[in-house]
């Protein structure tokens, strides 16, 4: 793990070299500081010769100014290098979650992965930063100090050393403690995300239902939880520091009653005392340096894995090695012998077996969860096919980019997904370089003029979150407009305009068919009243599909799959205008 923590380290060897240096550097002079004491004590100061005195001074000023400047460049530049490398992480993640297919979403929370880019990533910049530097500066210190210490007496310095183990020891076993303990808090953390994702973004549901109260428990529940994970880490850190505190002062209580009978005896300067209590200070400062970020490194460690573990999620699509872009496609679309399951163990779709020529309007009707969405997920390897091949122009899918097939496909579905933007920027997502004129035309040609035309910013009008502040119609057409801007070649319309009102639903349909001209159309439909001008009607039950057809040879198929489905709409519409007269 530390092997691959350094490698992003690599594009800033400078920057690391240069903190480095001056944390070394400055490591030396502290280490300096002690020594110089004992000299000014033991000589200058006994001689009585102010001149020299002063120049003393001004030298260790000119000393202190020299680290000063080295702790600029230490915490400046050297948090610069930290900030950097959690940057590039965070960068590598959120590229890694964009290869990764639905299915993977399908397994995962929204608040977790949130909480993956953000929370757990926070501390590692201060490991990146004092990570190397903080053990490299302990240990040179450690010895630096050890050294000095023999060289002023041999017997105080034997003295200290002896209680190093102890606080190493305290040190160690605590700090794998916390490692633990963080791991746990960031999973809180991760429900934490969700709970609060989920009561924002479903606040219209748990209003209307007065569920209020409800929410507030179950977040109370998530709250109670972090607070007791993150006392126990409290806990930890108080029982570190405190026995860390008591053994450097029980040190420096047995050198100041050691030293003191060295002086006495006269086998220690005044100078030398002092400067040796001095280097015990400088030789414990690792210790309470290390205490002092006890809770950032196991954070940064946890933080580390967690990390890891997500960008070691191996994309179960990807693009073959031969893998070809591919552009303007006619949109020959053929299914061969295809097998689909979320599962291997459970398939859902077997040996489907369907041409589409270009330019043909299919629909896809049949009862919930017989598969229709899932065979035209399909296409754009939404999910990868377990047997089988889907082709597009005789090229099989799997030996396409899946960046270039995508463009290929434009897709309107029930719930239409704005971003929290201007109208402007949610067409433009069709295209991202298109013109001004070009969003304008596609507004117009999704008959966006009138609601554009009635609000004041016209198409810089904010529409909030998922599109919060329009109408389900007024959504629909925007996302009409961003596909008449990206100009797919095949489109896939998914249950389109099956939530909205029937008068809303016309017009939109009117907008769809004016899309679907000159595109290979796959509709997506439970209503047969909206697909009966559809060039061919695929039936799909449990066993895959059972019959195909125009709406006018399926109706008189006496007995049919589609046949009934007909009939039950045609008689629930009736019994409806009954009840309503």
């Amino acid at each position: 793990m530390l092997s691959r923590f350094f490698t992003y380290y690599r594009p800033y060897r400078g920057l690391f070299i240069l903190d480095f240096t001056c944390a070394i550097l400055s490591g030396i002079l502290e280490l300096a500081f002690p020594m110089a004491v004992k000299l000014f004590v033991d000589r200058l100061l006994f001689s009585q010769e102010w001149l020299l005195i002063l120049i003393a001074s001004a030298a260790l000023l000119v000393v202190y100014a020299i680290n000063t400047g080295l702790m600029i460049v230490v915490t400046y530049w050297g948090h610069m290098l930290g900030i950097n490398i959690e940057t590039d992480m965070r960068r590598a993640a959120f590229d890694h979650l964009q290869k990764l297919s639905f299915s993977y979403y399908d397994n995962q929370k929204t608040g977790h992965l949130v909480g993956r880019l953000t929370k757990d990533l926070e501390e590692i910049g201060e490991v990146a930063h004092h990570g190397p530097e903080d053990l490299f500066i302990a240990i040179m210190t450690f010895a630096g100090a050890l050294v000095l210490m023999f060289s002023v007496n041999w017997q105080l310095a034997l003295l200290t050393a002896l209680i190093v183990p102890l606080t190493a020891w305290v040190t160690s076993r605590y700090g794998s403690r916390m490692t633990r303990n963080f791991r746990r808090l960031f999973d809180r953390v991760g429900a934490f995300n969700t709970r609060i994702e989920e009561n924002v973004g479903g606040i219209r549901v748990v209003q209307a239902f007065a569920n209020e109260q409800h929410e507030r428990r179950l977040f109370e529940e998530d709250n109670q939880n972090y607070r007791r994970v993150k006392l126990e880490a409290y806990k930890i850190m108080a029982a570190s520091t405190s026995l860390s505190y008591m053994s450097m002062r029980l040190t420096q209580m047995i050198v100041m009653i050691g030293g003191a009978y060295f002086v006495l005896a006269g086998e220690l300067t005044t100078g030398g005392f002092i400067s040796f209590l001095l280097l015990v200070g400088v030789f414990f400062r690792p210790v309470e340096k290390i205490n002092s970020v006890i809770e950032t490194y196991p954070k940064g460690i946890a933080g580390f894995r967690r990390f890891t573990e997500l960008v070691d999620t191996e994309p179960d699509i990807a693009d073959a090695p031969d893998a070809i872009e591919v552009d303007h496609l006619k949109g020959e679309i053929v299914y061969e012998n295809v097998s689909f399951g979320y599962t291997p163990e459970k398939p859902i779709l077997l040996d489907i077996d369907l041409n589409i020529h270009a330019g043909e309007t299919i629909a896809f009707v049949g009862p919930s969860g017989a598969g229709k969405t899932t065979i035209c997920s399909l296409l754009p390897r939404f999910y990868e096919i377990l047997d089988g091949r889907i082709t597009i122009d005789g090229i099989d899918i799997r030996k396409m980019t899946q960046r270039s097939l995508r463009q290929q496909i434009g897709i309107v579905q029930q719930d239409v997904f704005l971003f929290a933007g201007t109208i402007r920027e949610n067409i433009a997502y069709g295209r991202l370089a298109a013109s001004e004129a070009d969003i304008l035309e596609a507004a117009r040609r999704a008959h966006l003029e009138d609601m554009l035309a009635a609000l004041p910013e016209g198409l810089d009008t904010v529409i909030g979150e998922r599109g919060v502040k329009l109408s389900g119609g007024q959504k629909q057409r925007v996302a009409i407009a961003r596909m008449f801007l990206k100009n797919p070649p095949i489109l896939i319309l998914d249950e389109a305009t099956s939530a909205l009102d029937t008068e809303t639903e016309r017009a939109i349909q009117r907008s769809l068919a004016e899309l679907a001209e000159g595109r290979t159309t796959l509709i997506i439909a439970h209503r047969l009243a909206t697909i009966q001008g559809a060039d061919r009607i695929v039936v799909i039950d449990g066993n895959g599909i059972v019959e195909q057809g125009t709406h006018q040879d399926l109706v008189a198929r006496a007995g049919g799959a589609y046949s009934r489905l007909h009939a039950a709409q045609i008689g629930g519409i009736r019994q409806d205008a009954s009840a309503d007269d």
